[in-house]
Formats: C-alpha cells, structure tokens, sequence
C-alpha cells in the first residue's frame, strides 16, 4: 500500500514537472517543483535531472521501493498561466491541502489549460507593436502602423500557418509579411519611420521568454540546457532578420527604397 502511495506522489511529481517544463519554466524551477512535491508526500529519495527537452527522475532507497522515469519534453511556446498555476498548487501540497489523488487531476486540469481567446492574441499583438514603435522612437502614425501590422501577424499565424508550418519558416514569412505590410502603409503615406515600423511589428515573434529564461538558466549553472534553449532563441532571431531582409532588399532593388 505504502508503495502504491509512493508512485502516486512520484507521478504527481514528474507530471507537475512535465508542465511547468513544457510551459517554458527555468530548469532550477522545474527541479525544486519535483522536489518539493515529492517531499510533502514522504519521498526523501526522489532525484530529478532536467534538461531543455526532458526529464530524468529516480527515486528509491533500501527502504523505498526504485522508480525511474524519463520524459521527453519538446521546446514549445511560453505558456506563464500554467507556470503560476503549477506554483500556486506546489505550494497548496506543500501545506497538506491535497492528497494525491487530488493534485493529480488538478495537474490535469492545468495541462489543458486553454490559451488566450485568438481575439485578444490578435488585439494584444496589434497593441504591443503599436506600443513598442512608439518607445523606439516612432510617432503616433507610425504607431498606427505597426497595431495594424502586428494584428495582420498574428491573424496570419492563427489562421493561416495554424501550427502547420516550422518555427523556422513560420518566423521567416512573419518577418516578412510585416516588412511588406510596413513598407506598403510606408508607401502610402501611413507612416514617416519605415525601421521604426518594422521594429514594433516585428516584436510579436521576439523570443524574449525563451531568451530571458537561456540566461538565468546559464547563470544558475544549468549550461546545457541554457546553451540549448539560447540557441533556439538565437536561431528565431535569426529567422526574423531574414524575413525582413529578404524584403528590404527587394524593396530596394526594385524602387530604391532604404534598406535597414
């Protein structure tokens, strides 16, 4: 009996870690979460190892029974509703408030989670361009212009990519399409800063979680998996710059407009 309460709690355990790694979580997060929960529930041998992408958990001693699981986490969107949710319920566990069984269909209950409402992902987009161009020096036209950029960017990658298409070319053909809508409203006198346009539309694609999250993983000396997560952020980067090149070079070659 005792040993069936055991893997519960481990499966508790790694299920709130599969989450929390999933949803863009640092890895020192992931491990203490593991640990936390595994130890509120009398499991004093449980050993998480975390990387970007997976999970390794051991447990077991001469008087616990051995468990081992591994998980293989994909790198996905940063989803910090599911982050707060998986912390707040850690918490709760550390402090009794559930048993097992409980936290586990809790856990379930987080992981389908719904996203935001395309609508307000639409609009948050639109808005967060507009803002951005107008902090990197643009005016209140230019603004104009990247709210209508971002929101054609994000209606294009809801409705039209809908997941179906590489982060690499899904990157590529959105810096893209917001050059060409910046250079478009440019053309047609909507707008006086052609790059501080581009700029604010294109921070939507920004991987600033993934970036920000790289960085404290390296500085918590967790280098793999901040090398790792650095990279993928670096090569998103890198997809913008193209996207946006590719049209500011045709857009010079063809009507002598600047390039960037």
């Amino acid at each position: 009996m005792e040993t069936d309460q055991n893997r519960e709690a481990l499966d508790v355990a790694a299920l709130a870690g599969d989450i929390l790694l999933a949803s863009g979580a640092e890895i020192f997060r992931v491990e203490e979460t593991i640990d936390r929960i595994a130890h509120a529930y009398g499991i004093e041998s449980c050993d998480a190892f975390v990387l970007s992408s997976g999970i390794f958990l051991t447990a077991g001693n001469e008087k616990e029974k051995e468990f081992a699981r591994v998980r293989h986490i994909p790198l996905s969107a940063a989803r910090l509703d599911k982050v707060t949710a998986v912390n707040q319920l850690s918490r709760e566990i550390e402090h009794g408030m559930h048993t097992t069984a409980q936290a586990k269909e809790r856990l379930l209950e987080i992981q389908q989670m719904p996203s935001a409402r395309r609508l307000h992902q639409v609009i948050a987009s639109g808005v967060g361009s507009g803002c951005f161009c107008l902090l990197f020096g643009g005016d209140f036209v230019d603004c104009g212009a990247a709210f209508l950029a971002g929101i054609l960017l994000y209606l294009y990658l809801l409705y039209l990519v809908r997941g179906r298409l590489s982060k690499i070319v899904s990157n590529i053909t959105g810096g893209m399409l917001v050059t060409l809508a910046s250079v478009l409203f440019y053309e047609m006198g909507i707008g006086h800063h052609l790059g501080e346009m581009i700029i604010g539309s294109i921070i939507p694609l920004v991987p600033g979680v993934a970036f920000t999250n790289a960085i404290r993983d390296i500085a918590d000396q967790d280098y793999i998996a901040g090398a790792v997560r650095m990279l993928d952020a670096l090569l998103v980067t890198f997809c913008i710059a193209m996207g946006v090149g590719i049209v500011m070079v045709g857009y010079h070659n063809m009507v002598g407009g600047p390039v960037l």
